[in-house]
């Protein structure tokens, strides 16, 4: 039996940790100002890629990748830590991120890749998407039955599968996502909807109901899904309320 006084003390300490960081958390920033200096900052990062700079200019291994670092950050945590077989992505755009997510895989020895949108883009150079022995292309509308049909055709059914989904960011187009490749997932795996800081959470407030109205919507019915709210640790986000684990 393991000595009960170091246990009652690694307890003691792991609180007083806890403890230090909420009173220094709230000693120095309150909730509302800090609410209010991730916005002010989340406003800069996004209208600032109009000057060429932030998620504007960025690149995986030569491809733009139009997507936080905090967020790929944090998608290399859950890619590690969940270790799917397969990524379903919708909303291919240039692959720059299709591209990041095999080269993890690459280093995992483990995963692949399966991206889907309805047509090829091509950037300025017109250039073509990255060739990639773990990148399977689709192309076509994500939520049509064929589409799903080819999918689960690769997948199989008993696959682990993280979701991404990021291409037409309105609501109703999120939810039928949402209602189509839920049905990927696992228990304990992520259902991951990008891009709903659109519609005023904070930027952008007149693009109308956008991924956060989907997911509000789709989380009244289907209590498979919870809010991970430890995946937005880096504050700055693209996906707010958006990283949905499934707990049964």
């Amino acid at each position: 039996m393991k000595n009960p006084i170091k246990k009652i003390m690694r307890f003691v300490k792991d609180e007083a940790k806890i403890l230090r960081y909420l009173v220094h958390n709230r000693l120095y920033v309150s909730s509302k100002s800090e609410k209010e200096i991730i916005d002010q900052f989340h406003k800069l990062y996004w209208n600032s890629h109009s000057f060429g700079k932030s998620w504007g200019n960025m690149f995986w291994l030569g491809y733009p990748i139009m997507k936080y670092p905090s967020d790929m950050w944090i998608y290399q945590e859950i890619i590690f830590e969940t270790k799917p077989d397969f990524i379903i992505e919708c909303g291919t755009a240039h692959a720059g991120s299709a591209l990041y997510f095999a080269s993890l895989f690459d280093l995992m020895n483990h995963g692949k890749v399966i991206t889907i949108d309805i047509e090829v883009w091509k950037n300025k150079e017109n250039r073509e998407r990255p060739k990639h022995e773990r990148i399977t292309y689709l192309t076509g509308h994500s939520t049509s039955k064929e589409m799903e049909d080819q999918v689960r055709k690769i997948t199989g059914d008993q696959a682990r599968v993280l979701v991404i989904l990021d291409s037409d960011h309105h609501k109703e187009h999120v939810l039928n996502e949402m209602n189509v490749y839920n049905k990927f997932v696992s228990k304990g795996g992520y259902l991951i909807v990008e891009d709903g800081m659109v519609n005023g959470h904070p930027i952008v407030p007149d693009h109308g109901p956008g991924p956060w109205e989907a997911v509000e919507e789709f989380l009244k019915t289907n209590s498979d899904f919870v809010i991970d709210k430890t995946r937005e640790k880096f504050y700055l986000t693209h996906n707010p309320n958006g990283y949905l684990k499934k707990i049964k």
